[in-house]
């Protein structure tokens, strides 16, 4: 699934290859004919301002975005079992996972970061890697609806993954999520302890199939 693929590069750290080339994309989009009308347009619009952004400030914000924040952390697990060593065996899974599809993880990132889950979805077929998105859809829409609470056009991205989903997220859940969620930190030391808070769902073994794990991590 090419768009999924194109999710996935999109919602990485800013690349100036990609951001000389994004046109390509846009094309790849427009054939995968994988998304609504609305969704499409909504995305396009996305990548035409990333296209005229500024690079550096493509990077900035990206930054401010989703490092600088738990709310949109991209780390799915993060939102379930937050630091605590209940993701340990979900990190085995998913890296033997995405080991059988001859996907290897060269860089300094978790096996739950979404871009590299979206890569790994699109070398699966159609119907699996839908039925496998529904089971992060819910940690999907919660970072979304963070994201559009918070005025990010990255949003945007997120809508879409929703669109490609298999199972609908549980709105209600999410909504409950977004809004007992606590504000953005202002100041480092208030996201450091911002850190140091429970995951959004508490460890719910219903929240996302992907990262369900009681085991530590294998030292």
């Amino acid at each position: 699934m090419k768009t999924l693929k194109i999710l996935a590069v999109l919602l990485s750290y800013p690349d100036i290859n990609v951001h000389k080339n994004i046109d390509q994309l846009t094309e790849l989009l427009k054939q995968d004919t994988l998304l609504s009308k609305k969704t499409l347009d909504a995305l396009l619009a996305f990548i035409e301002e990333y296209q005229h952004k500024d690079f550096l400030t493509l990077q900035e914000r990206f930054v401010a975005t989703f490092d600088r924040s738990r709310a949109h952390c991209l780390n799915l697990c993060e939102h379930i079992h937050g630091e605590s060593r209940d993701r340990g065996q979900a990190m085995v899974d998913l890296t033997d996972m995405y080991a059988n599809k001859g996907l290897f993880i060269d860089k300094q990132e978790l096996p739950d970061y979404l871009p590299l889950f979206l890569e790994y979805l699109s070398l699966c077929d159609a119907e699996e890697a839908s039925i496998s998105l529904g089971d992060t859809i819910d940690i999907i829409a919660l970072i979304g609806g963070q994201l559009k609470k918070n005025k990010s056009p990255y949003h945007t991205i997120f809508l879409a993954l929703e669109e490609l989903s298999s199972i609908k997220a549980n709105q209600f859940k999410v909504a409950e999520a977004i809004e007992n969620s606590i504000k953005e930190p202002e100041t480092l030391d208030e996201l450091d302890e911002l850190w140091k808070e429970q995951a959004a769902f508490g460890g719910e073994n219903d929240a996302c199939n992907t990262c369900e794990s009681s085991a530590p991590i294998a030292q």
